[in-house]
C-alpha cells in the first residue's frame, strides 16, 4: 500500500478502546482485548463476519486510567484510527483474551455514538482524504517546505542506522517510494515517543500541523543517537550499528525501537566481553576462534537463539585458566612435616610426592604425574590427596567418577546440541581459576558404560601424558594443556579398571591398617576431631589406648579406620548426655536447696536426678559395654577348630584382607564332591584340583583306609561361609586341600595357622598376589603362623616389622611342606619321597 488515496470506509463503525498505545494510521500493532465489551465486538464482528468490510473497526484511544477502569463507557476520544484486523489470535492463559493485530488505515471522527452495549458503535467521518496533497505535488510555501525537512530528517536517521540489515534497506526505499503526506504517521509509530506525544500526531487533522508536531521528535531522536555514538567512542567500521527491532515489522507492518539505553547496555557488555577476550592470554588458535565468535555476536540480533549460546561459549573462554597458575611450595622439609602432621603411616605415598617436589626443583617445566591409589575402603586415599595438594600450596579438586557412565560427562557436549556444556575437567578447572591444580578422580574403578559411550575411553587422553598438553573438550573445540595438572586417582581395585587406562597411571597400593597403626590414628586425629565435634574438651573424655585396643579388636574388623571413627562418635554422644544432664542439674541447684533437710535430699536422689559426673570421664571396659553393647566380634578360632576337617584360610577382598574358614565333611554315598558358599569357577576347580591330588596321594600319606581310592563309598561336602558373599579365586588352594587332609587322616588342624596359595596337580605352590592384606587379616585374627607360598618371601618387606615379628611364616612350595607346617608334629607319610623342584 503505497498510498492511502481512494479509501473508503463504512460510515458506522464498531468502537475498540485500548490502553496498549496509540494507533496512527499506516503502522501495524498489536492489541491484547480483555474487556466485556472489546471482547464481544471481536466474538460478533471479527469472529462471525465474512465481508472485507466487518474487518474494520474503528479504534480510539482510551485516556483513562486502566487501573480506575469500569463497566461504564468511558468519553471516547473524539479522534480516532480506521484499522484493518489483520490477525486474531485467542488465549484462555491466564485468562480469556484476544490478541488482534491491527494495520491503520486512516483517521476518523466520532459524529454520534450510535449504541453502547454489547460494544459502542458510532456514526463516524472520515478525515484523511489524502487525493487532494497526491494530486498536486507542486505545493509550495510553509507545507512544501516543511514536507522536505522532514524527508531530509527522515533520510538522515535511516543514514545512521547499519544498511547491511535487511530490514534498514527496506524503511530507505519505503522513504522514496510513499508519498510525503504520509511519513509523518509512519515515522512517529517507529521512534521512541510517548503515547501522549503520538495522541497529539493523531489529532492534528491538518497536515501542516501534523508536520510541525512530528518533526521535533524525529529531531530529538536523531540527537539522540549522535550522542550516544560520542559516548560510546566506537571503531570507524561500528559507527553504524543495528538497533534493537521490536516484534512487529515494517511498514505497513513492522515498526522499529529505537531504545537507546538498551542499545548502550548491549553495545558495553560486547566491548567488554572483547576485552576479557584480549586480555585472557589464550594461545592463538583459542585466540583466532574467539575473535571470530565474537565478530559474529556483533552481528547477531539479541532475539536469535544463537545470540545467548555464542555468548555463554566466549564467556566459558574467558573464565578458563589459560595462564594463571600457583607457585608450588617446593620446601621439602615443609612438606614432610605437613604430611607427618596430615597423615600417620603411607610412607610410600609420601616418599612419591617428596620425589616429585624434589624433581620439581631441579626441572620446573616438569610435567604433573598420573598417580592411582588403590586400596580399601577408609585408609585415607581422598584425604592424602588434599593433603597432597596443601602440601604444594595448590588448588584442590574433586571429580566423584562413582556410577558415571556418559563420555560426555568427560569431554562434554557439542554445541549444535540444546543445552551444551563442558565436561567436567574443563568445569573444573573453571572453578579452581588456575591451570595446575590437584584433581582427585575418586572411584575411577566404579566407571560405568553405555549407550552414551565409554567414560573410561574417554578419560585416556585426560590421563596420557603425552597427549594432555592438547586435551580437546567437545563444547570448547579447541585444545587446552593439561600437563600441569597433577591428577590422582582413587580405587578400591585395579580389577575393574580397563588395562589401557591402567597401563597409563602409575598405581600406588594403600594397604589396610594394622591395629597399632589405628591406635595412632585413633589419639593422634580421630579422637580430638570427634571432641570438637561434639562440643567436648580432653578435660571432659578421656579413652585410654587400652579401650582403643579393645574397641578396634572387638567392635570393628576393617582395613580402615571409619567404623572406629563411628564408635568413638557414639562414645562422645553418650558422654555428651552425661555432661548436659550434669549442667542442668548444676543450674537447678540453689542455696537454699543445699541447706535443705534430709528427707529434701532423699526425694530428689528418688526421683532420678543424678549429681553430676567427676571430671574427666574416663571410658574403661565396663563403660564401653554399656555404650556400645556387647562385642560385636570375638575371637573365636580357636572353637571352630575342634573337629577334623577344618581350616582357615586367607582371602582378599576390596575391603582389605579377611580370614576365611574352610569346612568338610563326609558321609556314606558313590563318591560325588558338593561344593557350596557361592563360589567361582577358579575356586571350584581349586576345589576339584585338591581332590584329585589326595585321591593321587592317598597311599603315600595313609588316607586311603585299606582302599585304593578314599572316595570309594564317600561322599565329601565343602562348605566356605559365609554362604551369601560370592567367593573365586585360586588362592584357596592349599587351605581345600589341608581341610580334606584333616578330614580323611581324622587330625586336627593347628587352631592357630592360616594359609594361602595356588596348587597345582603335581603338588607345587604357587605365589598369590594380596600378600600384606592377608598378613594383616591374620595378625587382627591373633592367629601366629601363616603359610604362604615360598616366591611371595619378597613380599613380606612391605611388612611393618613388629608384625612380622609376632608372625612365624611358613614359606612353602609343595603341599608335602604345607601339611607338615599345618598339624602338630606334621603329617605323616609312608615313603620320604624328594623334594620336587619346579622348573616352571
Amino acid at each position: 500500500m503505497s498510498s492511502n488515496s481512494g479509501i473508503q470506509i463504512p460510515s458506522r463503525l464498531p468502537l475498540l478502546c485500548t490502553h496498549d498505545g496509540v494507533l496512527l494510521p499506516g503502522s501495524t500493532m498489536r492489541i491484547s482485548v480483555d474487556t466485556a465489551r472489546n471482547m464481544q465486538l471481536v466474538k460478533s464482528r471479527l469472529l462471525k463476519g465474512t465481508s472485507l468490510k466487518s474487518t474494520i473497526i474503528g479504534i480510539i484511544p482510551n485516556t483513562r486510567d486502566p487501573e480506575h477502569d469500569s463497566d461504564e463507557l468511558p468519553s471516547l476520544h473524539s479522534i480516532g484510527t480506521a484499522g484493518l484486523a489483520v490477525q486474531v489470535v485467542g488465549s484462555n492463559w491466564p485468562k480469556p483474551h484476544y490478541t488482534l493485530l491491527i494495520t491503520g488505515l486512516c483517521r476518523f471522527r466520532v459524529t454520534q455514538l450510535l449504541r453502547e452495549r454489547p460494544f459502542p458503535v458510532a456514526e463516524v467521518e472520515q478525515l484523511d482524504k489524502l487525493e487532494q496533497y497526491t494530486e498536486g505535488d507542486t505545493a509550495d510555501g510553509e507545507l512544501g517546505e516543511l514536507s522536505q525537512r522532514f524527508y531530509q530528517a527522515a533520510v538522515q536517521l535511516v543514514g545512521m542506522l547499519d544498511m547491511s540489515v535487511p530490514v534498514v534497506a527496506k524503511l530507505r526505499r519505503l522513504l522514496d517510494s510513499l508519498p510525503k503526506e504520509t511519513l509523518p504517521d509512519v515515522l512517529a509509530s517507529m521512534i521512541r515517543t510517548s503515547n501522549k506525544e503520538k495522541l497529539q500526531v493523531l489529532d492534528a487533522v491538518d497536515l501542516e500541523e501534523r508536520f510541525k508536531k512530528a518533526l521535533p521528535l524525529l529531531t530529538r531522536q536523531i540527537e539522540g543517537l549522535k550522542l550516544l555514538q560520542k559516548t560510546r567512542k566506537l571503531r570507524p567500521d561500528d559507527d553504524k550499528r543495528v538497533l534493537a527491532i521490536r516484534k512487529g515489522g515494517v511498514f505497513p507492518g513492522r515498526q522499529f525501537s529505537l531504545d537507546e539505553e538498551a542499545e548502550d547496555e548491549d553495545g558495553d557488555d560486547t566491548a567488554l566481553l572483547e576485552k576479557k577476550v584480549k586480555a585472557a592470554a589464550m594461545p592463538e588458535a583459542a585466540l583466532r576462534v574467539c575473535l571470530k565468535e565474537l565478530r559474529r555476536l556483533k552481528k547477531m540480533p539479541q532475539s536469535m537463539p544463537e545470540y545467548a549460546l555464542t555468548r555463554n561459549y566466549l564467556e566459558m573462554m574467558v573464565e578458563l585458566p589459560w595462564s594463571k597458575s600457583t607457585t608450588d611450595c617446593l620446601d621439602i622439609r615443609a612438606a614432610r612435616v605437613l604430611l607427618d602432621n596430615d597423615h600417620y603411616a603411607m610412607e610410600k605415598l609420601k616418599r612419591r610426592v617428596l620425589e616429585y617436589l624434589a624433581v620439581r626443583q631441579l626441572k620446573s617445566t616438569l610435567k604433573g604425574p598420573i598417580l592411582c591409589f588403590v586400596g580399601p575402603p577408609g585408609v585415607g586415599k581422598t584425604s592424602v590427596g588434599r593433603s597432597i595438594a596443601r602440601t604444594l600450596g595448590r588448588e584442590f579438586h574433586r571429580i566423584a567418577l562413582g556410577g558415571v557412565c556418559d563420555q560426555s560427562d568427560i569431554r562434554g557436549h557439542r554445541r549444535t546440541y540444546v543445552g551444551s556444556m563442558p565436561g567436567r575437567i574443563i568445569n573444573g578447572l573453571k572453578t579452581v581459576g588456575v591451570n595446575n591444580p590437584v584433581f582427585l578422580l575418586d572411584e575411577v574403578d566404579k566407571l560405568g558404560k553405555s549407550l552414551q559411550g565409554d567414560p573410561a575411553a574417554a578419560l585416556l587422553e585426560v590421563l596420557d601424558p603425552e597427549q594432555n598438553h592438547s586435551f580437546t573438550d567437545h563444547y570448547l573445540n579447541v585444545p587446552f594443556d593439561l600437563s600441569q595438572v597433577l591428577f590422582i586417582a582413587t580405587a578400591n581395585t585395579t580389577a575393574t579398571i580397563p588395562p589401557a587406562l591402567l597401563d597409563r597411571m602409575e598405581v600406588l597400593q594403600v594397604p589396610g591398617y594394622i591395629q597399632e597403626e589405628k591406635v595412632e590414628i585413633a589419639h593422634r586425629h580421630l579422637i580430638p576431631h570427634q571432641l570438637e565435634q561434639h562440643g567436648l574438651t580432653p578435660q571432659q573424655l578421656q579413652i585410654p589406648q587400652d579401650t582403643t585396643h579393645e574397641i578396634i579388636s572387638k567392635y570393628t574388623r576393617e582395613a580402615g579406620v571409619r567404623s572406629l571413627e563411628r564408635k568413638i562418635g557414639a562414645i562422645c554422644r553418650a558422654v555428651a548426655v552425661k555432661v548436659a544432664e550434669g549442667h542442668k542439674v548444676s543450674r537447678a541447684e540453689s542455696p537454699t536447696e543445699q541447706h535443705a533437710d534430709q528427707n529434701t535430699e532423699t526425694k530428689v536422689e528418688d526421683s532420678g536426678i543424678a549429681a553430676p559426673p567427676e571430671m574427666p570421664i574416663v571410658i574403661d571396659h565396663i563403660a564401653l559395654k554399656d555404650i556400645l553393647g556387647p562385642p560385636l566380634f570375638e575371637i573365636e578360632v580357636s572353637e571352630r577348630l575342634t573337629l577334623p576337617g577344618v581350616a582357615i584360610g586367607l582371602a582378599w577382598t576390596p575391603m582389605g584382607g579377611e580370614i576365611m574358614f574352610v569346612e568338610a565333611s563326609r558321609m556314606d554315598g558313590e563318591g560325588q564332591l558338593t561344593l557350596t558358599g557361592q563360589l567361582g569357577d577358579v575356586m571350584k576347580e581349586s576345589a576339584h584340583l585338591a581332590i584329585s591330588w589326595l585321591r593321587s596321594n592317598a597311599k603315600t600319606y595313609l588316607l586311603s583306609n585299606g582302599s585304593a581310592d578314599p572316595l570309594e563309598g564317600t561322599d565329601i561336602h565343602l562348605h566356605f561361609p559365609a554362604g551369601a558373599v560370592t567367593k573365586d579365586g585360586p588362592s584357596a588352594g592349599v587351605t581345600i586341600v589341608t581341610c580334606l587332609a584333616s578330614l580323611l587322616s581324622g587330625r586336627l588342624v593347628r587352631s592357630d595357622v592360616a594359609m594361602t596359595g595356588e596348587i597345582t596337580l603335581r603338588g607345587l605352590v604357587l605365589p598369590v598376589g594380596g600378600i600384606k592384606d592377608k598378613v594383616l587379616a591374620a595378625h587382627r585374627a591373633n592367629l601366629k603362623r601363616v603359610i604362604i607360598p615360598k616366591r611371595n618371601e619378597k613380599d613380606l618387606e612391605e611388612i611393618p616389622t613388629h608384625v612380622r615379628a609376632d608372625l612365624d611364616f611358613v614359606f612353602a612350595s609343595t603341599l608335602d611342606e604345607v601339611l607338615n607346617a599345618a598339624f602338630d608334629g606334621g603329617f605323616p607319610s609312608a615313603v620320604g619321597h624328594p623334594q620336587v623342584v619346579s622348573k616352571l
